[in-house]
Order: C-alpha cells, then sequence, then structure tokens
C-alpha cells in the first residue's frame, strides 16, 4: 500500500513537472558532457504556486520515507527556497524543524561566516534539486560536519538514475547509489527516471511522447544504473 501511493506522488509529480515545463525534452548537454533526452530544471518552479506545490510533494516523500531526522539544511543556491518553503509546509502538516542554509560566499559584518538560520545541530537533511556527481552533496555533508553535526540523508526532487563520472570517466554507481553506499546516507527522491519512463509510456498514442519514450529509453540503457 505504501509502494503504491509512493508510485502514485511519484507520477503524479512527473506529471506536474511536465505541465509546469520544469521537466523538458529535446537535446542538453549535461555536466559529464553527455548529450541528454530530457533536463529537469528546478530554478523553473519560479512562482508561489509552483513552489508551493513542490514543497508538498517534498513533504509528502519525506513523510512517506519514514526517513528520521532534526532539522533541513539548504544548500546554496537552489537549495536555499527549496529547504524553506519544504520546512515552512513540514510545519504545516505538524512536523516543525529548524531549517539552515549556507552562503558561497563569507560575511565578513554582522553575524558573519557562511551559515544563516537555526545552528546544525543533530541529524540534518539535505534538501536538493537533484545530484549528478555528488559534488554538492559532498561539500554540504563536510560543512555540517565541521559544524559538529551528522549529515543524515537527502531529499532530491529526481533521481536520474545514471552512471556519475569520476575524473572524466564513467563509473558503475550513480551519485544517489554512491551517497547511500560509501556516505552511508539515506536517500528521498520525489521520483526517478523510471518513472519518467513509465509516464511517457502511459501517454498512448501520443507520437509526440512515444518519441520521448524511445529517446529517454535509450538514454537510460546506455548510461542507466542497476537498481540495489
Amino acid at each position: 500500500m505504501v509502494e503504491r501511493q509512493g508510485q502514485d506522488l511519484a507520477q503524479e509529480f512527473v506529471r506536474f513537472a511536465v505541465e509546469a515545463g520544469v521537466l523538458r525534452f529535446g537535446e542538453f548537454k549535461t555536466k559529464a558532457g553527455r548529450m541528454s533526452p530530457y533536463f529537469f530544471n528546478a530554478g523553473l518552479f519560479d512562482d508561489g504556486a509552483k513552489m508551493g506545490r513542490l514543497a508538498q510533494f517534498y513533504a509528502q516523500a519525506l513523510v512517506a520515507s519514514g526517513i528520521e531526522f532534526d532539522m533541513l539544511f539548504g544548500p546554496a543556491y537552489k537549495g536555499i527556497p527549496l529547504g524553506a518553503t519544504v520546512a515552512v509546509e513540514l510545519a504545516r502538516l505538524g512536523r516543525n524543524v529548524p531549517f539552515a542554509y549556507n552562503r558561497k560566499e563569507a560575511k565578513d559584518h554582522g553575524e558573519g561566516g557562511t551559515l544563516v538560520g537555526a545552528p546544525l545541530q543533530g541529524r540534518v537533511l539535505i534538501i536538493d534539486d537533484v545530484m549528478s556527481a555528488g559534488t554538492a552533496a559532498r561539500e554540504s555533508i563536510a560543512l555540517i560536519r565541521a559544524a559538529g553535526a551528522t549529515p543524515h540523508a537527502i531529499a532530491i526532487a529526481l533521481d536520474r538514475q545514471e552512471k556519475a563520472t569520476e575524473n572524466g570517466r564513467d563509473v558503475d554507481h550513480s551519485a544517489v547509489q554512491y551517497v547511500r553506499r560509501e556516505l552511508g546516507m539515506q536517500v528521498c527522491a520525489i521520483a526517478k527516471l523510471a518513472d519518467l519512463l513509465q509516464y511517457l509510456s502511459a501517454s498512448g498514442g501520443d507520437a509526440q511522447m512515444h518519441d520521448h519514450h524511445e529517446r529517454v529509453l535509450a538514454y537510460r540503457q546506455r548510461y542507466g544504473v542497476n537498481d540495489e
């Protein structure tokens, strides 16, 4: 039943992302230099209604995951509005937790430093949009540990389920799998590439969606990782 609810939530999220123009199809160059047939840009959740709906998806996925945490951390820059709105939505659901974020540049006046918001302590859940190479996640983890807190879990919108790159070469695991296996952290993804493929496949006789499905499927067959 819980798994069914998770699948329904994932499908609803993919539909929302496509209709909002945040999940797009075409040819897009990834950080790894690959030509991807789809692109997810959380920066295009650019008005109050979209951000509010996005926060609901994050909060619902987190509640369903059963992951325990003491506070939220939003890494600069996209993680800042994500963390803030998810904290608001969790509070609305009766789960009020502290929230913090970092600056890219240290402030040399006022309170100073790179951290803003609640003190980092306890089990920290990092909120971000996607994980490609895992570089941003490692930076956040180091910052949280340096503050004496525990980097416990990461919540992302979309798991691309594709091979990460290290030193310009493909490896056999994804960034999400690396975080789980090597760093021992839990990862909560609202949706995965498999959910996108299911959404495209369910579009029936729509020729354009069929074409998108074939392109995304070919991309996954070339760069995808084996599910854990």
